[in-house]
């Protein structure tokens, strides 16, 4: 199988944390409404681009995560420049392990049988006009 390619349209976001509540005497860990909404959103967008492509469970993978964040609306035009050309990097908020988790999580069961498959990952976060996250998924090793 070719590498697998697809692309969530939007600005990035990041995993939330789960809120926890107690009911009846039990812990129970809730998912934040707008993370279940995301990977929803992933899940979809993989459905729709890729039509159910699949690896085997014995295949090591590797992810390129790129998430393109929107430019501020107050940046100076040499600025901007310096964005588009990427030598300015986003250092906000969603952290780049949390963009990377929501994507895996998203995926687990989907496109492999469990994120632990993944041996080699990457997240770039970058400035575009066009906000979105682009996903790479390849198969690594002997097979790859």
């Amino acid at each position: 199988m070719e590498k697998i390619r697809f692309v969530v349209p939007g600005e990035p976001y990041g995993k939330g944390r789960p809120k926890f509540s107690t009911k009846c005497g039990f812990v129970r860990a809730v998912t934040p409404e707008r993370t279940a909404n995301y990977e929803n959103l992933i899940k979809l967008e993989y459905e729709r681009q890729c039509h159910g492509q699949r690896y085997e469970k014995e295949d090591a993978l590797g992810i390129l995560i790129t998430a393109y964040k929107p430019i501020p609306s107050s940046v100076s035009k040499k600025k901007l420049r310096l964005m588009l050309d990427r030598l300015i990097f986003p250092g906000k908020k969603p952290d780049w392990d949390n963009i990377g988790k929501i994507i895996c999580d998203a995926l687990n069961g989907i496109v492999w049988k469990d994120d632990a498959q993944i041996v080699d990952g990457r997240v770039v976060k970058l400035y575009a006009e066009h906000p979105r996250v682009e996903v790479e998924i390849w198969r690594v090793g002997q097979n790859g």
